[in-house]
C-alpha cells in the first residue's frame, strides 16, 4: 500500500473513493497522509517490528492509518469493527499494540476497551474529539509532521487475527523482511499477475477492510496504481450501480454477496451495465455450486475462485473454465505443497477426503501462542494445516468438504454438513442456512438446521418439512437434517464467514461434542 512511486507521477490520480459519501483521496494527498502518520508513530516511539491497531468500520482513514505502517516497517492489527469490547481489549492486548486508532462511530466500544488495556500508550479519534488525556484527535497526531518519508522507512505489514470461531482469535505473525516500502514481496508478484492488476484499473470493494481478503486487494489496487472504490456497506443493488458508475474492472466478493444479488428482480439485476468488469474474485466460505453457476451465467468466465488461509499455508485457484470442467473445486495448487492425510498422518486416496496439510508457501506463527502454533503443525514440523478437509480429484483439481471441527459423528459415520448448507442456501425459500451437529441419545449426534428464510416465507412446520424433504431428494438421508429451526437472521459477518459455534452452543448446554 505504497503510494510513492505513483504520486510522484500522477499525484492528481484518485487513490480511493468511499461509495456512499462520495470522499476521495489522490496519491499524492494519500502520499503525505501517510507519511505524516509514519512521523506521528516513530514520535510515539514506534520502531520496526513494533505494533500498533485499528478499530473502525470501513472509513477513508482506515487506508491512510494501514499505508503508515507499510512504510514504517510496523506491525499493524486491523480489528473486527463488531467485536465487543472484552473481544476488542484481548486483542489489543494479546498483539502488544502501543497506539489504537479508532473511529467516531466506534468509540463507546473503544473506550470500555481502553479502560482494559494499560499497555496502549495513546489512543487517536480519527473523526471526533479528544478526551484531554489519553484520547487524541487524528489533526493533533498529524499537525506538523512533515510530508515528507521518514529517514529509516521499512516495509511494514498487517498482523491480522483469526475470527476466533472456534475459540480465541489468534494473531498471525508473518516474518518481516528487511527492505525499503517500495519494492513489494513475491506473494504481491503472483497475485498481480495472476488477477491482472496494473495501473490505471479500476477495484470495487464490497467488503470490510478489516479482512485480510478486502484489506489485500484494495492495497494491490494501490500498489498498482489503480483506484478502488470502497463501499462503507455492502447493498447488492448499490453494487451494481457502483460497477456501472465507475466502469470497475476488478472486484472481489464473498458467497453470501453473490446469493443476494441473484435474488434481487430480475428488473434491477438487469438494469446496470456490467460490461466493464474483467476479474471477479471470490473467496472465504464454501460458493453452492448452483449459485457459482447462475452467477457464471449472468456476468460471464470472469469469476476466478481461490482458496486460502490467512496464516499463508499454501493458494490454490482456479478460473471460470477450470471450474466448469470440475465443479465445486476451489482450484489447483498454485503456491505450497499439499499433502491430503488421515487422522494417522498418512496419505489418502485421490477422491478421499483428508486433513489438507501444507508444506508452507510462507512461514507463520501464531503471535505469542507457541502451543497453538505447534497445534496447528505437524510433528516434525515440516508441515502446517488450519483444520480444513477435502480431497484431490484425478486432474489434481482440490475439494473442500468442510472444517474438521464441524464433522459430525452419526452413529459412527462422519458426516461434512457443508454439503447441506450449500443444497439448503440453493432453495429459493432460503436466504441463509447453518447446518451442525446436536446431541441424539442413541447415534450420538444428529444432523440440524437453522435456516434464514427470504422475506414473506412462513416460518412454520410446514416450511422446515418441505425443506426437509428437498434435502432428501438430493442427498443420502443421513446427511439431511432431522428438524430445522428458524432464525430472523443468522450470525454471518460482513466477511461471509458464519459463527456456527454460536448457534451450536444453544443445543449443546453443559455436554461437549467429541469434535470440541
Amino acid at each position: 500500500m505504497y503510494p510513492g512511486r505513483h504520486a510522484a507521477s500522477h499525484p492528481e490520480r484518485i487513490a480511493f473513493i468511499m461509495a456512499s459519501s462520495g470522499e476521495s483521496v489522490t496519491y499524492g494527498e494519500l502520499e503525505a497522509r501517510t507519511n505524516r502518520l509514519a512521523h506521528f508513530l516513530r514520535a510515539r516511539g514506534l520502531n520496526r517490528l513494533d505494533h500498533y491497531s485499528m478499530f473502525m468500520e470501513n472509513h477513508p482513514r482506515f487506508i491512510e492509518i494501514c499505508g503508515a505502517g507499510e512504510r514504517s516497517g510496523l506491525y499493524y492489527t486491523c480489528v473486527n469493527s463488531f467485536l465487543t469490547p472484552e473481544e476488542l481489549a484481548y486483542i489489543v492486548t494479546n498483539s502488544r499494540s502501543r497506539v489504537l486508532f479508532f473511529s467516531e462511530a466506534r468509540r463507546a466500544t473503544a473506550m470500555a476497551a481502553l479502560a482494559q488495556c494499560p499497555a496502549v500508550e495513546i489512543a487517536v479519534c480519527v473523526d471526533g474529539p479528544g478526551d484531554g488525556g489519553k484520547v487524541i484527535t487524528f489533526d493533533e497526531a498529524v499537525r506538523g509532521r512533515p510530508a515528507s518519508p521518514i529517514a529509516d522507512e521499512a516495509i511494514g505489514t498487517a498482523m491480522l487475527y483469526s475470527s476466533g470461531t472456534t475459540g480465541r482469535p489468534k494473531g498471525i505473525l508473518r516474518p518481516l523482511a528487511e527492505g525499503p516500502p517500495s519494492e513489494p514481496g513475491p506473494l504481491f508478484t503472483f497475485l498481480t499477475r495472476l488477477w491482472r492488476y496494473r495501473d490505471g484499473m479500476i477495484y470495487l470493494s464490497p467488503a470490510p477492510m478489516y479482512h485480510s481478503a478486502p484489506q489485500a486487494a484494495v492495497g494491490l489496487t494501490i500498489r498498482s496504481g489503480g483506484t478502488a472504490i470502497v463501499m462503507e456497506k455492502f447493498d447488492p443493488e448499490q453494487y451494481l450501480a457502483l460497477v456501472e458508475r465507475y466502469r470497475a474492472t476488478h472486484s472481489q466478493l464473498v458467497p453470501t454477496m453473490f446469493s443476494r444479488l441473484l435474488k434481487l428482480p430480475d428488473a434491477v439485476r438487469t438494469k446496470h451495465n456490467l460490461s466493464s468488469l474483467q476479474i471477479a474474485i471470490h473467496a472465504a466460505a464454501p460458493c453452492p455450486v448452483p449459485v457459482k453457476e447462475q452467477m457464471i451465467a449472468w456476468w460471464g468466465p470472469i469469476i476466478h475462485e481461490y482458496y486460502g488461509a490467512t496464516e499463508g499455508l499454501g493458494f490454490t485457484a482456479c478460473d471460470s473454465a477450470e471450474w466448469l470442467a470440475h465443479k465445486g473445486t476451489v482450484g489447483r495448487v498454485l503456491l505450497g505443497e499439499l499433502h491430503v492425510l488421515d487422522e494417522a498422518m498418512k496419505p489418502v486416496p485421490k477422491g478421499t477426503p483428508g486433513t489438507l496439510w501444507f508444506r508452507t508457501a510462507t512461514p507463520f506463527e501464531y503471535f505469542d501462542d507457541p502451543s497453538r502454533t505447534a497445534e496447528a503443525r505437524s510433528t516434525d514440523g515440516s508441515m502446517s494445516t488450519v483444520g480444513d478437509v477435502g480431497y484431490v480429484d484425478d486432474d489434481g483439481f482440490v475439494h473442500l468438504t468442510d472444517r474438521a471441527t464441524f464433522m459430525i459423528i452419526c452413529g459412527g459415520v462422519n458426516v461434512y454438513p457443508q454439503e447441506c448448507e450449500n443444497l439448503l442456501i440453493s432453495h429459493p425459500e432460503v436466504a441463509d442456512a447453518a447446518v451442525f451437529g446436536v446431541p441424539n441419545p442413541d447415534m450420538g449426534e444428529e444432523v440440524k438446521a437453522v435456516v434464514q428464510l427470504v422475506p414473506g416465507v412462513p416460518a412454520t412446520a410446514e416450511t422446515a418439512e418441505r425443506l426437509i424433504a428437498y434435502c432428501r431428494q438430493h442427498l443420502a438421508s443421513i446427511k439431511c437434517p432431522r428438524t430445522i429451526d428458524f432464525e430472523a437472521e443468522l450470525p454471518r459477518l460482513p466477511t461471509g464467514k458464519l459463527y456456527k459455534r454460536l448457534l451450536r452452543d444453544r443445543y449443546w448446554g453443559d455436554r461437549k461434542s467429541r469434535i470440541l
